[in-house]
């Protein structure tokens, strides 16, 4: 039986318990009134049966409600949005068993407490609006709930890269270059690569690669790096060894149907970044490098040189290992951007492992505090001119009294112009993390007090703030008159 069809179930079966309800009819009631079992009639309001006609017709009669509003797919403005859901194709696209859910589980959950969903429904939409959540920003919210569901590692993932490896003789212990994973490409699973035809559309300056599938042809630019074209050739590789067929074909992606594509892309990814950056060489030079008592800017830089990989990739290798390998949970992945000459710099990705870690996207269009290294990483690029620029920085929030150590680095982006962005990983400062890294209580590394938005930020010294602390200056003037509210009513009583 088609999934529909329990939606539609699910519907009659909502209807007759709203409308019995508002009749203050008690399932027993019902019975005696219809002729039919309580038992029957509970499976009905379940959403477990749909009743054949003459049972509707019976309903139609007993209760004075006409015989097409009961098997209409309209609900009235009280259960709309869980009709709207419903009737959607959200809940068919994303895989909820990723997350541990079963679809009939969720089903059971919206017939026993139609109220509460229909509350919560309307809440996320709410939430949507103010937020402008598109279909695109759900589905990327959904894959970042599922990896960090996971802690962001995978070993079944992890497996198919030692596997692939294995069968294919590459040498984990070495750097991996392009040329050895397009001999595969062509040789095993017969790919043409064509790196001018891209490179003749003005308007596709910003894709890497585009992906034919009924020829088996990659096209790729010519413009991009020797670690971009590993990466790409690596996540091609992901697609042919684990059999994914339903895939996105174009890098960065131009657009996707559904949820799946979305999935089957990060996998790729994970793959790729697994292969590039294998675990255990990660893992043996972080024990190395962790063991160090002062920070060695240099020293880190070398690690990430060993691999042939963007700082963003490898960044992005540290939220598996991490947590993994280090028990080094509380962390979080940013990817700043900033147009030169605007006043806005936009968090364009984040990730964060165990829980909300701050800073996070806001919806209100506010200003990110600029004493994040984040930004100053981006600062320091565009002031100095260069390729590169790195940044390290201990962040002392004043609401919540959190600090961060945090590593960011900013590079040009290689296809939009007069665009820089910066990759950074953080960590809470902890006990735990304190026996991890040797170096945190090191003098050279700066600690800054930050906060999140100046428009929320309460410091007064401040010489790169951008915008008044107009919420916060909000919170303190309701606050006031709620307190002299309270004054007066005590008086008078």
């Amino acid at each position: 039986m088609h999934i529909e069809d329990e939606y539609i179930r699910l519907i009659f079966g909502l209807k007759l318990k709203q409308i019995r309800t508002e009749k203050k009819l008690s399932l027993f009631g019902l019975a005696k009134l219809t002729g039919l079992s309580k038992s029957y009639l509970n499976e009905i309001e379940k959403g477990k049966k749909y009743p054949k006609p003459d049972k509707i017709a019976i309903f139609s009669e007993q209760l004075d409600v006409p015989y097409d509003h009961l098997v209409s797919l309209k609900l009235d403005k009280n259960l709309a949005p869980i009709g709207e859901i419903l009737k959607s194709k959200i809940l068919k696209e994303i895989p909820l068993e990723l997350f541990g859910i079963q679809e009939k589980n969720l089903i059971d959950i919206v017939a026993n407490a139609p109220a509460k969903v229909n509350a919560f429904i309307s809440t996320i939409i709410k939430i949507s609006q103010n937020y402008n959540l598109t279909r695109e920003s759900f589905f990327l919210a959904s894959l970042r709930s599922y990896q960090e569901a996971h802690n962001n590692y995978f070993e079944e993932i992890e497996e198919h890269v030692e596997n692939f490896a294995n069968s294919y003789h590459i040498n984990l212990e070495t750097k991996i270059f392009s040329q050895d994973l397009e001999e595969i490409l062509i040789e095993e699973f017969g790919y043409t690569i064509d790196n001018k035809e891209l490179n003749k559309h003005s308007n596709l300056l910003e894709l890497r690669n585009i992906y034919i599938p009924s020829k088996k042809t990659l096209l790729i630019s010519s413009d991009i790096s020797e670690a971009q074209k590993t990466f790409i050739y690596a996540k091609e590789l992901a697609y042919n060894h684990l059999k994914i067929t339903h895939r996105l074909n174009t890098f960065p992606w131009v657009k996707f149907d559904n949820f799946d594509q979305v999935l089957n892309n990060f996998i790729a990814s994970y793959f790729a970044g697994a292969l590039i950056i294998p675990k255990k060489t990660l893992v043996e030079r972080l024990n190395v490098f962790f063991s160090l008592k002062n920070w060695d800017k240099e020293e880190f830089i070398k690690i990430i040189e060993t691999y042939n990989c963007s700082e963003e990739s490898f960044y992005q290798r540290l939220t598996n290992i991490l947590p993994k390998f280090f028990h080094i949970k509380n962390l979080f992945f940013l990817r700043f951007t900033h147009k030169l000459g605007s006043p806005k710099f936009r968090l364009t990705k984040e990730l964060h492992i165990t829980q909300q870690q701050t800073p996070h996207a806001n919806r209100n269009n506010e200003h990110y505090c600029r004493r994040w290294v984040s930004i100053q990483s981006i600062k320091k690029l565009e002031k100095t001119n260069t390729n590169s620029a790195f940044g390290i920085q201990i962040s002392s929030y004043e609401n919540p009294e959190n600090k961060y150590l945090v590593l960011s680095s900013a590079t040009p982006d290689p296809f939009r112009k007069e665009l820089n962005r910066s990759i950074s990983i953080g960590f809470l400062i902890s006990s735990h993390l304190k026996k991890k890294l040797k170096f945190i209580d090191n003098s050279e590394i700066e600690t800054k007090e930050v906060g999140v938005t100046c428009e929320t930020c309460s410091l007064n010294d401040c010489d790169v703030r951008v915008a008044e602390p107009s919420r916060l200056e909000r919170a303190v003037e309701y606050k006031n008159i709620e307190k002299t509210v309270s004054e007066i009513l005590n008086n008078y009583s």
